[in-house]
């Protein structure tokens, strides 16, 4: 480990302790100051770092944490891109510890210690590797690349304000290539490159019955039920073989060839360690494909939410007059979002009774993305972590969305580097999120090294 790095080890905890201890949910309007707190400890820990110029940029929503490091015309220049947003802790009462005050545990993945809070990996564990990685540099004299950051404060809602920004900024934003933190690794020790993420359509449904909740008894088997309804209506969204029914749904799904399946099932997967990990009795998914298959190259149909009538203690015999449910759809290559939406609103209205109302709200959405392993970012990222590992990064395809991605393509006519340092059982968006100290340390370790060889890239 570079000397620098391993004598501020302490610091680079304490920093990232003091951004994980700020409940920046862009979900939740009641914590609107807190969300911009963590924009403004963004800014200055990038400021401490060495940036030479910082901003909090504003845009219609919540701020852009935007900061440069200029070293000559002649090196090329490298965006990284973050988040500091982070999702709901709900529910609390599955944490082990508070998700706002953040601890090192030792766990059987990580017995070196992880640490444990809410956004720990997703993402500003992550992006704040970036940042101590560059001050790393300033520090040792060792920045090879020009370099500018730009931090958000709404990727868990759909990054709808980033994209503003872009559009606004072009100039200001250019560079050679984006890198970005915010995927992960196979395995322990095992380095991974993510070669392509998944798209997503996001709907809420509601379905109306009578104009207000009736007594089951008086008015049972002679109005309709919403949640009756709803229920038949989401078990027709997939069939015996766990295709998804909606009409055109896969008319634009990418078919991989038989080399390109079998160069993604080079990387390591343990079934047996999978649903041991998961307390599963099996696997479950499309007919066809395998697991790592079906959460990675295969579009997905899932209800995230679904709910109405009484919940409360004991019972109360009503009919809800509303019932709802959140449903999102992952999207491979070549589907487009907006055309899903409506795709998924057409049929699910047609398959409705008559005698209940159905309203859809789309809610965000984002493009899926493919990186060619012979760009020179891939090549970059590929030869730092074989540096920093003593092993071949492995590509992956990930099921997750990363909305912007594909926008940096579309508006900075630039690829997206994903060169993660988490692990699938850091447990994201889930209680008990963590991340491990030895990959918080690896990343910036590694990070360095990308800009090294990415700077070589025309030699």
């Amino acid at each position: 480990m570079n000397k620098y790095i391993q004598d501020n080890q302490k610091r680079f905890i304490d920093e990232l302790f003091e951004l994980l201890r700020i409940p920046s949910v862009s979900a939740d309007p009641n914590l609107k100051d807190d969300v911009i707190k963590a924009a403004g400890t963004t800014a200055r820990f990038l400021k401490a770092a060495g940036a030479n110029s910082v901003e909090i940029c504003e845009t219609p929503g919540y701020p852009v944490v935007y900061g440069d490091y200029f070293v000559s015309p002649n090196l090329p220049t490298v965006l990284v891109y973050g988040h500091y947003d982070v999702q709901p802790a709900d529910p609390i009462n599955l944490w082990s510890s508070d998700p706002f005050e953040p601890v090192i545990k030792n766990t059987e993945v990580h017995p070196k210690g992880a640490i444990f809070a809410r956004g720990a990996c997703d993402d500003k564990g992550q992006f704040f590797m970036h940042v101590k990685a560059f001050e790393t540099m300033v520090a040792t004299d060792n920045v090879t690349c020009n370099i500018k950051f730009m931090i958000e404060g709404e990727e868990e809602v759909g990054s709808e304000n980033l994209a503003w920004f872009v559009k606004k900024n072009h100039k200001r934003l250019s560079c050679d290539v984006v890198l970005i933190s915010d995927t992960g690794m196979v395995g322990p020790g095992i380095p991974s490159l993510t070669t392509g993420l998944r798209g997503l359509s996001y709907v809420e449904v509601e379905v109306t019955g009578p104009n207000r909740d009736l007594h089951s008894g008086l008015y049972g088997g002679a109005v309709a039920n919403p949640i009756n309804a709803l229920t038949k209506m989401i078990s027709r969204l997939h069939d015996d073989r766990k295709k998804i029914t909606v009409p055109g749904f896969y008319n634009k799904v990418e078919i991989l060839s038989p080399e390109e399946r079998a160069e993604l099932a080079q990387a390591p997967f343990s079934l047996e360690g999978y649903k041991k990990a998961l307390d599963l009795v099996d696997v479950d998914g499309e007919d066809g494909y395998s697991t790592t298959e079906r959460n990675s190259i295969r579009p997905t149909l899932d209800v995230n939410g679904i709910w109405g009538g009484y919940t409360g203690e004991g019972a109360k015999t009503v009919i809800a007059s509303k019932a709802y449910a959140k449903i999102s759809m992952r999207l491979v290559p070549k589907q487009d979002p907006k055309e899903i939406t409506e795709l998924f609103t057409k049929y699910f209205k047609s398959i409705a009774p008559s005698a209940v109302r159905i309203k859809i709200t789309p809610h965000h959405g984002g493009e899926p993305y493919v990186c060619p392993t012979g760009h020179p970012g891939y090549s970059a990222a590929a030869k730092a972590l074989n540096d920093s590992f003593g092993r071949k990064a492995v590509p992956v395809r990930s099921g997750g969305s990363i909305p912007i991605v594909a926008l940096f393509e579309t508006e900075l006519n630039v690829k997206s580097i994903l060169m993660g340092f988490g692990l699938d059982s850091d447990a994201i968006h889930s209680p008990d999120e963590h991340f491990g100290l030895e990959n918080y340390f690896k990343g910036i370790e590694t990070i360095p090294l990308f800009y090294k060889y990415f700077a070589q890239k025309d030699k």
